[in-house]
């Protein structure tokens, strides 16, 4: 069984929570899927759900090296210099990062209000990137920006592998 998810803002990526925070479990009703890599509670999209062990590691380990789309939306004006240092790869206190797929885009048209807004500057322009990545490594779509001088206000996952969010609003999910 494969799972597309649209993990909302705030959501644990995981089934259970001591704390009484948001889960998968409280969307996805299915037992035995499990995610197959992670987003982070503070980022949003796409996250496929699978009862499939080896799907789950072709999926979620970085050797595999499957592309996963982001859009990310920074503070601050996108540069050329910031494009070209993305494509060419940052260096990260972890290493450098392999080259990326980057380019500025205007705000998506399928993007979807977020609960609760990001924060907004009024004297603070913002922008929008979408990154292509072959790694998976903690938070390093929000630690690539960072580190070209573009911190993250909202991070999206939009595509891994061949699998899209297309269709889907947050929370929803549908078998694929």
């Amino acid at each position: 069984m494969l799972i597309l998810l649209n993990k909302p803002y705030d959501m644990l990526c995981q089934f259970t929570d001591g704390e009484g925070r948001a889960t998968l479990a409280d969307v996805v009703p299915v037992k035995g899927v499990y995610p197959a890599g992670r987003l982070d509670r503070d980022s949003e999209g796409l996250v496929i759900l699978t009862d499939d062990g080896r799907l789950q590691a072709r999926i979620s380990d970085p050797r595999h090296k499957m592309e996963k789309t982001y859009f990310a939306q920074v503070e601050g004006v996108v540069s050329e210099n910031a494009i070209e240092a993305l494509s060419k790869g940052v260096t990260l206190k972890d290493g450098p990062t392999l080259p990326a797929r980057a380019r500025a885009v205007a705000p998506p048209d399928w993007l979807w209000p977020r609960t609760p807004p990001i924060r907004e500057r009024k004297t603070v322009p913002d922008g929008w990137i979408e990154l292509t990545i072959r790694e998976g490594r903690n938070r390093q779509v929000r630690r690539m920006c960072a580190a070209v001088g573009l911190p993250c206000l909202r991070l999206i996952r939009w595509r891994v592998g061949d699998w899209t969010l297309q269709g889907l609003t947050p929370g929803e999910w549908r078998e694929a």
